[in-house]
């Protein structure tokens, strides 16, 4: 790129770093110290704003660089994202969202710990929820490394691993001076800017091709090199029986996962009531189900000017085409207009990254400090005492996931994001999905069935994906030179979810205590009533 475009693109960087600092040291101000402050924002966003925040949560670099991508190289195929992405969303509007705002107070472990013994369920469910956290932060700094892999050219690999480290900085500092209220802010900043860029770039690609759909699909065919293929699915899922299983491993992994996202859950806490948190899935639908059909325009578009040979020479997993395009439409490189239009979406790109990073470690943090901490200490003081601590380790929590999460991004840097956010969900739905639907609506659900849900998915999860061609047995992998997979599927989500239901099932059935019915009746009727909810 350009010394122009590094300048610009560096300067509008900078001013959203200089107002997102400045909406957290606002924040900070008026903190008041307490858990329900910095984990919930104090329960006082309306349905739109948490809606917007909810956007801007999901709407991460996987949607905006790694969607795209994966559809202007595989075409139809990569559709499989953006659709299992949306759908996901139905789930948690009918299933989850007022259950959980209901039942809990700031994370997962409050629904399940609500009827079940505590200590167990906590130390089970934040190990899960932290672990989710790590592989979804780890799509998003390999998002911000590939950002300005483009901007500095092929010879920036050490600008490259200093804009991971730089990214995992600044979300250190976003959760730990402002907490939930300044993350919830600076996502709602980027969800308008994302949404404003999103459409921007559909329209101009529109534009090029007069408005007519059939003509941007076909050129799209023409120039990938793969002919009407690209347009069939099966390019990149249908070559054996391994790549189909695999295609469906995914789309379960997509629709299930969504639910038990933990920074998705840690935001139906931030609105008053569990009116309000179905408000704000409403709004998230609206604003999300029209951001994936413009990445659906902007991958096709992206295949149909640029070419997919030139997509993948930039970056060989796809994650430069939205900044390319971006390039080309603005009347290419030199021009004024591709100069800011480039800039702008890698502003906006950066932007992206790091709202949605600061969600996901606040999340975790919140995990490490209410469900672990709080599971393994010993009280002492007074309750404001101990919620002063709390909200302190949770704020060293941050450092620490945030450290993991850029050591990981740095040995993943040639990964798909959209891909990496694919195991996210998978471990998500195995681990996380299966305790949260027993614990709402089976009665007979016990501890032990608890426990053994969510490990009998978080373990086969990871170990299957170790074992996979993911970690070793190919160029692609996270480890080339070496090879011990021995699981076939890139995504574990057809075993592992499965697996998580079926162990709490067998744990339950062969636990030696009985479900506690006076807790399961406390739990349902304050999920469906509100009564007694935080």
């Amino acid at each position: 790129m350009t010394g122009d475009h590094q300048t610009l693109a560096l300067l509008l960087f900078s001013v959203f770093i200089v107002v997102t600092l400045a909406i957290t040291t606002w924040v900070s101000r008026r903190r008041r110290g307490s858990t329900e402050e910095f984990y919930a924002g104090g329960r006082l966003f309306s349905p739109m704003e948490n809606g917007f925040a909810i956007a801007g949560d999901y709407m991460s670099a996987a949607s905006f660089l790694g969607i795209s991508g994966l559809i202007a190289l595989f075409g139809y195929d990569g559709l499989l994202y953006s659709v299992g992405f949306l759908v996901a969303w139905l789930i948690v509007l009918f299933l989850v969202a007022e259950l959980v705002r209901n039942c809990g107070r700031f994370t997962l472990a409050d629904v399940v710990a609500a009827r079940m013994r505590e200590r167990p369920v906590r130390i089970a469910a934040g190990a899960a929820s932290v672990t989710v956290s790590v592989l979804y932060l780890v799509a998003q700094m390999v998002g911000a490394g590939s950002l300005v892999a483009l901007l500095v050219g092929s010879a920036g690999q050490q600008a490259r691993t200093w804009m991971v480290i730089g990214v995992g900085a600044l979300m250190v500092v976003y959760v730990a001076f402002g907490g939930m209220r300044a993350t919830t802010w600076i996502q709602v900043v980027k969800a308008v800017l994302l949404m404003g860029g999103a459409v921007a770039l559909t329209v101009l690609v529109l534009a090029r091709f007069h408005g007519d759909i059939n003509e941007l699909l076909n050129t799209a065919a023409e120039r990938s090199g793969h002919g009407r293929d690209f347009l069939a699915p099966g390019l990149k899922y249908g070559g054996d029986w391994t790549s189909r299983l695999d295609f469906i491993s995914l789309g379960i992994a997509l629709v299930l996962g969504t639910a038990g996202l933990p920074h998705i859950l840690s935001r139906f806490y931030t609105v008053p009531t569990a009116r309000a948190a179905r408000r704000s899935v409403v709004w998230s639908i609206g604003l999300i189900g029209g951001f994936y059909l413009m990445t659906i325009v902007l991958g096709f578009g992206a295949a149909a000017v640029l070419g997919s040979d030139a997509v993948r020479a930039s970056n060989t997993a796809g994650n430069t085409a939205v900044p390319l395009l971006a390039l080309d439409l603005g009347g290419g490189a030199g021009s004024t207009g591709g100069t800011v239009l480039f800039a702008v979406v890698a502003a906006v790109a950066f932007a992206t990254i790091l709202a949605v990073v600061a969600g996901i470690t606040l999340a975790s943090s919140a995990s490490v400090a209410h469900d672990l901490y709080a599971s393994l200490r010993r009280p002492r003081g007074t309750a404001q005492d101990a919620q002063r601590a709390e909200v302190a380790v949770a704020r060293i929590a941050a450092v620490a996931v945030g450290a993991v999460a850029i050591g990981l991004a740095l040995l993943a840097q040639d990964l798909n994001v959209a891909f990496l956010v694919g195991l996210a969900f998978a471990v998500a739905a195995s681990a996380n999905l299966p305790v949260l639907l027993y614990t709402l609506f089976w009665r007979r659900f016990t501890t032990r069935g608890a426990v053994w849900s969510v490990y009998g998915g978080l373990i086969p999860a990871i170990t299957l994906v170790v074992l996979s061609p993911v970690v070793s047995g190919s160029p692609e992998s996270l480890f080339p030179g070496l090879d011990f997979a021995v699981f076939p599927l890139d995504n574990p989500g057809v075993v592992s979810i499965p697996l998580g239901f079926l162990m709490g099932w067998l744990g339950t059935v062969l636990s030696p205590e009985a479900a506690d019915k006076a807790r399961h009746a406390e739990t349902e009727v304050r999920a469906l009533t509100g009564a007694g909810a935080a």
